[in-house]
């Protein structure tokens, strides 16, 4: 528009008035002029295009909103190109062009000092920016970033390279430049954006299964480890009333084969986990280890606890007023209290995994897969079978004896078991829910951006002056 005359005024003034009329409804504009015999460029009119969103992109948008996921747009276009493509997408209304945005030092090429603090509050209360520059680009991202966001940036040009490079995840869409894929840490191969959305579900579902995992290996770890140490150092079978026929220790401690046993059902259990269902969750995922261990240090203690109590009822079964007199139950011999607790310790295991695998929620909120639930029932199978049939012997010179001739023995600890998992699993809830109570090291922190007052009253501000505008519009 610069190239035409000053005469032509008239012309320039209409064709300005054209572009942002078409630009309103989204349609691009180039303006195509040609110069006379004299030299002096005559406008010949405006050739349009029209690059309308994929079908999709609206839909993954809102799926990322729904997952917690804050989605800015920022575009080389006409700033009401970018409001139309924004009202399309419902993307909010909240767009700014570039003139307030800063640029990097003309000498140096560093970056502004203090970004964050002065241009971060423009880069969260905007929905997008329009007729930026690729630094701006690169800027935007870098301020986000300093501000502690995990911040994703999707591109497929040149222009786009230093943003993609910078951004903690740089996706390069399906066909683009070989500078945006070599700067990209992912590269679409289909066309479209929900292949992203796609991408944070199943990493989600991932997070929740590694979780899982850590929460019940702790879990397990912290049981087997303080039970065996603690009653080794508690418990004294000798000072027990036992049978005069029967020599007891000093000391109570299982044979090393029965811990081997224990170990190698549960690690073969465990690997079945990789293919439970998991939720993913709505927000973003955070790594929160002390939560975690409290949690895992819960579940534990829980199964610790009530393998200690158990050791004791069965050390004490011989006692007037025992417990186990009081049902009626006959006394327990030391071979089958050996594999009582054996017992015991496997199927507290196995039943911590169940939950576990739930989070906050209670064990039968969420069902397990098929291929979990079949390895948990052929581990509890197997313990119970090796417990009802292990034969009597001395290994590592501890008298062990199974429990096929003392079946009330056998059903007493299943439901001793299932009792404390019930415990376990109401304290694990109401352990979460104590943290989110108190937000326990920041855990109620769910992960999506929440606007400060500054960046709000900028929004507020941005919306008054596009009304007094809009107002001043009409009046003319």
């Amino acid at each position: 528009m610069k190239l035409l005359n000053d005469s032509d005024d008239d012309i320039r003034e209409a064709v300005e008035k054209d572009v942002a009329r078409l630009g309103e409804k989204g349609i691009r504009s180039l303006a195509v002029a040609k110069t006379n015999d004299e030299g002096v460029f005559k406008m010949m009119g405006l050739l349009t295009f029209l690059d309308p969103p994929r079908p999709d992109t609206k839909q993954t948008i809102h799926d990322a909103n729904n997952y917690g996921v804050g989605v800015k747009m920022i575009t080389g276009d006409h700033l009401l190109i970018a409001k139309n493509t924004a009202e399309q997408l419902e993307m909010g209304n909240h767009i700014f062009n570039s003139e307030n945005l800063p640029l990097l030092d003309e000498e140096t090429k560093k970056k502004p000092e203090n970004l964050s603090r002065d241009y971060g509050d423009l880069c969260l209360a905007a929905d997008g920016f329009a007729q930026v520059y690729p630094e701006h680009k690169y800027l935007i991202v870098e301020c986000l970033r300093e501000m502690g966001y995990i911040v994703g940036m999707t591109g497929d040009g040149v222009n786009d390279a230093p943003a993609l490079k910078r951004a903690d995840v740089g996706i390069a869409v399906a066909g683009s430049t070989d500078a945006a894929r070599a700067a990209a840490d992912i590269v679409l191969t289909e066309e479209g954006l929900s292949t992203i959305i796609h991408g944070i579900f199943i990493a989600r579902e991932i997070f929740s299964r590694m979780s899982n995992f850590i929460t019940y290996r702790i879990a397990a770890t912290l049981q087997l480890l303080f039970f065996f140490f603690l009653a080794v150092f508690i418990f004294k079978p000798s000072e027990y009333e036992h049978p005069d026929t029967e020599v007891w220790p000093d000391y109570f401690h299982m044979p090393v084969l029965m811990l081997m046993l224990i170990t190698l059902l549960n690690d073969g259990t465990l690997i079945t986990i990789a293919y439970d269902y998991a939720e993913a969750r709505k927000t973003p995922n955070s790594w929160n280890l002390p939560a975690l261990f409290l949690v895992s240090s819960v579940l534990g203690a829980v199964s610790c606890g009530s393998s200690l109590l158990l050791l004791q009822l069965v050390l004490d079964s011989w006692s007037e007023g025992s417990l186990f007199s009081k049902f009626g139950m006959q006394g327990v011999h030391y071979g089958q209290i050996t594999t009582a607790v054996y017992l015991k310790v496997s199927v507290s295991d196995f039943l911590t995994l169940f939950s576990a695998r739930t989070n906050d929620k209670f064990f039968f909120q969420i069902k397990p897969a098929l291929i979990l639930l079949i390895g948990g029932v052929i581990a509890l199978t197997l313990s119970s079978l090796l417990s009802i049939f292990w034969p009597q012997s001395t290994p590592d010179g501890i008298l062990t004896e199974g429990l096929r001739s003392d079946m009330g023995l056998f059903g007493f600890v299943w439901i001793f078991c299932i009792f404390f998992w019930f415990i376990q699993d109401v304290l694990k809830v109401l352990t979460y829910k104590y943290m989110y109570r108190v937000n326990f090291n920041n855990i109620s922190k769910s992960g999506v951006v929440e606007l400060p007052e500054s960046a709000q009253k900028l929004i507020a501000d941005f919306e008054a002056a596009e009304k007094a505008g809009n107002g001043a519009s009409k009046g003319h």
